[in-house]
Formats: structure tokens, sequence, C-alpha cells
């Protein structure tokens, strides 16, 4: 939808090139449920008459039906069309409006007011040059929206327009007003906000939205199109930068050419500037700035290019071209702040795919220093993070990238966290600082490595991860293989689920995140046993898909061998020995796995082992029958 100018009947081209060249603001509307934001869109887009053409058409039509002004149907119609989408669900998730006035060009994004989808907003913020948060005059400030404000701060938008709505209600008081604006200003310092335009709106009667209102002549400041049309924007804030181009993809049509190309996130360069690839930290010099139009004499931030090196050094999708002289900083370990947004806590030890601009790796969260009351801005304890909490926490990642701090460039300090099993984008951070112990601790090398151990053993060193419920026979079946092993001649250790908890896991639980925990250290320590040589056995229910996946990644391909002991429930309970099951029935145990918490079975183990036909010896057999098979023992 585009503003209505006398141009485009008179001089389409002249009307066309002002528009190219009208400057864009991205705004979004916060606020919560039922605070007119559905009613404030609506009229800011009519009134700036901004509708299709067979809607006016229709609206004429109706006005000569109904004998009512066009205008009121009009402004109406939108209004409904908007709620209609919010009753739809349309805007559970953000909803974005294009329209442009004579001065400017606006994209707003519309995000949902409910506390459970304030995930949702995180996407509409996360571009956002001024954020419009709304307050019903008759409610005044709300938790939503001190969650909101501290979002917005979080995610850096710097210019903020309070707006007060539907005054009308309240008689256009100043007292009311002024009561609700000295409130959020004195939470706004808390947490560093300090460009706030509060204005008194009526959406529905349109006080304040493009004109003064009659009915508030104590208020001087701006209408709210007014600000939106000439507040002004930090478009040096990418360009004075550092240069920062993370790289999408390596272009070689032909062995004359190969380019690095990418969309340029802050900064600006030139041929003959002199560049740093990172994470290697290799340098080079830049010969040609390519485009779809031909070569450039210069690119700056939001340009989509790609670049050609003097010297052929070895850079990959979601490595960073920098400025050699302010080149951004690499590491593998953070503090960070998360906003999380999933209905599954965040749960420390747990790994999750991070995406930090084009590069994706293995992200693991150790438990959160805090999380932040939004209230009081109190800095609370906290063993995890639930939907919408927002807290700060260390990463440790599985591989050293580029960075900088989220408060020097958006695109390069900040991330999000995706499910490894579900794929499901399920928070978002803002990097701080790299741990000193990322720069400080580095592995050290040993000349007797993996391979050497192995050979002396003469064998082939792996993970027999045993996994099932509780009273399957993972415990039982292990022993026996290990033993048939040791006749074997192999060398070999078996870490049971019982025994670690009396020792390196004593001071362990039994909630989901305890349960994480257990299996991240047996991960590891299954992984070193791996290093010196030896084939390991694990019997341990693990009973997260989440943290088998995360064992199975610390080991190299086909040194981890899962295995399935496939017992249902209701066989499992009759072998209760140690009378757990009974506890749990009882509500003496809670958090047991098949009782109130969950086991989720896997999908791909390499062995399946169904305990109800066979006895534990002939499991144990088939267990070395298909070790042999795969050729992992001999």
């Amino acid at each position: 939808m585009a503003h209505v100018s006398d141009l485009i009947a008179t001089d389409i081209d002249q009307y066309l090139r002002q528009h190219e060249t009208k400057s864009l603001l991205r705004f979004i509307t916060c606020g919560s449920v039922d605070d007119g934001k559905s009613t404030l869109i609506g009229r800011l887009l009519y009134e700036s008459k901004m509708l299709f053409e067979d809607q006016l058409a229709a609206v004429e039509a109706d006005s000569k039906k109904w004998g009512t002004q066009g205008g009121e149907i009009d402004f109406a119609l939108l209004v409904d069309g908007l709620a209609a989408e919010r009753e739809q669900g349309i805007t559970i998730d953000v909803a974005y409006r294009f329209f442009s006035t004579d001065k400017r060009k606006f994209i707003v994004a519309d995000t949902p007011g409910h506390e459970q989808y304030t995930r949702n907003m995180i996407t509409g913020a996360s571009t956002a040059d001024v954020a419009v948060i709304l307050i019903d005059a008759r409610k005044g400030v709300l938790t939503q929206t001190r969650r909101h404000s501290f979002l917005v701060s979080l995610i850096g938008i710097r210019k903020v327009v309070l707006a007060i709505n539907k005054m009308d209600l309240m008689d256009y008081s100043e007292k009311v007003f002024r009561t609700i604006e000295d409130e959020y200003r004195e939470f706004a310092k808390q947490i560093g906000l300090e460009d706030i335009t509060a204005m008194p709106l009526s959406a529905l009667r349109g006080d304040n939205m493009l004109a003064p209102s009659d009915r508030m002549p104590w208020y001087h400041g701006p209408t709210l199109l007014g600000y939106l049309e000439t507040v002004e924007l930090d478009e040096t804030r990418l360009q004075g930068g550092s240069f920062r181009l993370p790289v999408q993809w390596v272009n070689r049509p032909n062995l004359d050419f190969r380019g690095f190309s990418g969309t340029i996130a802050s900064g600006m360069v030139k041929p003959g500037d002199r560049i740093r690839a990172q994470p290697s930290g290799r340098e080079s010099t830049v010969t040609r700035i390519v485009t779809a139009n031909g070569d450039l004499p210069i690119a700056v931030a939001g340009q989509s290019i790609t670049l050609t090196l003097a010297d052929e050094i070895d850079i990959s999708r979601g490595d960073v071209i920098s400025a050699a002289e302010a080149p951004a900083e690499v590491a593998d370990q953070f503090e960070a702040t998360i906003v999380w947004m999933s209905d599954e806590p965040m749960l420390p030890g747990r790994p999750y795919l991070l995406k930090l601009g084009t590069r994706t790796v293995s992200a693991t969260i150790t438990e959160p220093k805090y999380k932040v009351n939004v209230n009081t801005m109190e800095h609370l304890a906290a063993k995890k993070l639930d939907l919408n909490e927002i807290g700060v926490v260390n990463l440790a990642l599985d591989r050293p990238v580029a960075f900088d701090a989220y408060n020097a460039n958006r695109d390069t300090g900040g991330f999000i966290l995706i499910d490894r099993m579900s794929n499901n984008t399920v928070g978002a951070g803002m990097l701080h600082f790299a741990l000193r112990r990322a720069h400080n601790i580095h592995l050290q090398h040993v000349d007797v490595d993996k391979t050497a151990r192995a050979r002396q053993k003469g064998q082939r060193p792996m993970v027999l991860w045993f996994t099932g419920l509780s009273g399957a026979g993972k415990s039982t079946i292990a022993n026996l293989v290990e033993k048939k092993l040791h006749a074997m001649g192999r060398h070999s250790y078996l870490l049971d689920g019982d025994n670690v908890r009396h020792g390196l896991n004593k001071d362990l639980g039994f909630t989901e995140a305890d349960r994480v925990e257990n299996i991240r250290r047996v991960a590891e320590v299954a992984r070193l046993m791996v290093d010196a040589g030896l084939i390991v056995l694990t019997a341990f229910i693990s009973p997260f898909r989440s943290e088998r996946a995360m064992a199975r990644a610390l080991l190299a391909e086909g040194e981890f061998v899962e295995i399935f002991v496939d017992t249902p429930l209701e066989v499992a309970e009759t072998r209760d020995v140690k009378g757990l099951y009974r506890k749990a029935r009882r509500g003496e145990l809670r958090n047991f796995t098949g009782i109130d918490s969950p086991y989720e079975e896997p999908e791909n183990a390499e062995l399946r082992v169904n305990t109800v036909g066979c006895t534990p010896e002939e499991a144990a057999d088939q267990v070395i029958a298909r070790l042999r098979e795969f050729g992992l023992i001999h």
C-alpha cells in the first residue's frame, strides 16, 4: 500500500523517483492484550490514505446503501479486518504492514500481546529502529509492558514511543497520563532506556494520531505520525562500524575466479583494503567487489557482494571477513543473555545448535548465572529458564567462532538457539564477551594418542550405550557383555547408572535438569575412556534423545553403538526388584521415568534387544554377534 499522490496521475515516473529516495523507518508495536494495537495500526493506515482502491469502492457503495459517512465505515472495516486476523491466530506470530506517506516509507511489525507469545516479539524487534509501546490508560504499566520494554532494551532499540492509548475512556485526564508516564520513566531508567517520547492517544477517535487533539490542549508534543515521519534514523550505525562480511557461500564458477559472497553486516570496503579471515586469522587484500550489475569502487553495510582476494586463503561458509586493523574477536566460550522461547525449559548441559550469522555450531549452556525479574529487575538464582524468561548464562561452543559484542554489532553478536531434534528455534541471545578461559585454556598436545593406545591393546575403542526403562535389564546385559569381552581378552570398563551416582554424580537428583547433567558427565567420561583405547559400556536409562545424541556427537564415526534394551513398561514393573515402581505409583518417588517423567525411545539405534522373549544371556550373545557383524570386534 502506498500514499496517494497527485503525481500518480500526472507524472508516474517522478512519483516513483520520489518514492525510491524516501527514507525507510522500521518500527514495532507491542504491549499487552487489548491495548489497541490493531486500532492504532488501522488508524495509521486509514488516515494516511493507504487503502486499496477496491476497498474504497466497496466502502463508497456501503455509504450510499446505509446513508452513513464513508470514512467511518472505511475505518471500521479496516479495524475489523485486523481484528479478524487476530481472531484467526495470524498475529500469534508477527504481522508486518507496509505503508508510506509523502515524507517516509514504513514497515511496522505488529506483535502479539499474549504473554505466551512474547517470544515472537523478538522477531519483529530484531530489525526495528523505533518501538511503539502501547499502554491502556485504564490499566497503566503492566508486567507485559515491563517485559516488552526490557526486551526492547536488550535488543538495542533506543528510541521508544510510549503510546498511552484509550485516553477517551479516562476523560482525557492529564493526571492519568502524567502518572503513567512517571511510573514508566522510573522503570525505564533501570533498563537503560532514555530516549522516550510519551504521548496521550485515542486510536479509536484519532486523537493525536495525525493531528493535535482539541480534547487534550494540555499536551504540546508531537502526534504519532508526526513523530514517525521526522524521528532521526541512526543510518550511520552500521556504515560507521568496522567492516564485517559473514560469508554465505564460496563462489567459484570457473578455475580463474574464486569469490566470497555475502551481505555486509557493518562498515564499508573497497579494493585495496587489507582484510582478515576469521576464525583462521589469515590476511589478504581485496582486489574486486563484484555484483550482478558490475564491479563497485566501494560497498557499504546492507549490500550483497562478492569479494575477490589477492591471496588463495582458506575461507568457508560461516567464516567472517573483517577489517584487518579492527577484526572481530574469536572465541568458543562466552557470557550471554538469553530469552527463552520454547515451552520446553532450557536445561543446563543439554546440547543445542547455535546459529550466529551464517555459522551454525553445537552449543552447551551451563547453569544460568541468574534470571531477571522483569517487574523489579532483580537477579534471581535459577537452575533453568522457562518460556519467556530472560537470563544470563555461560555458553560453550564446540569450535571457535568470530563475533562482536551485541551492543557493538547486532548481526555478529546476536544468535538463536535451535533444538537438535526438532529443529525448532528455542531461544534468542546476545553475546556480551568472551570468557577469559576461552583465550587462556588450550588443548595440550600429547604424543601418545588414542590410536597408539588402541593399537597397544589390539582393539577398536568404542562406547556401547545401553538405554531403556528402569528394570529393562540394562545393567544385567551390560555386565554379561563385559564378561564375554573380558574372556576374549578385550580391555573394557562398565559405567553403571547406580554406581556412578555413588561418586561422580552423587550431587545430582532426578529432576529433568539433573538427568541431563548426569548424562553429560557420563558422556564426557566415556569419551576420555575411549581416548584411552577402552571399550566402554554404559548402562543408564538416559531417557532423552537429545542427551544420547550429544554423547554420540562427542565420538568419532563408528565409535558409538546405541543399544536399546526394549522392555515394555508393564513388564519392567513386574521385575521391580528395587521397589521403585511401587514407590512411584504411590507418589513417594517423583520424576520417575515411565511414570511421571518421559522416556524417549531411540529412533535409529544400532541394536534393539527385546528382552520379553529372551534371557539376559541370550541378549548378551545378540550384542556380541552384532558387534562382530559390524566388524567392531573379531
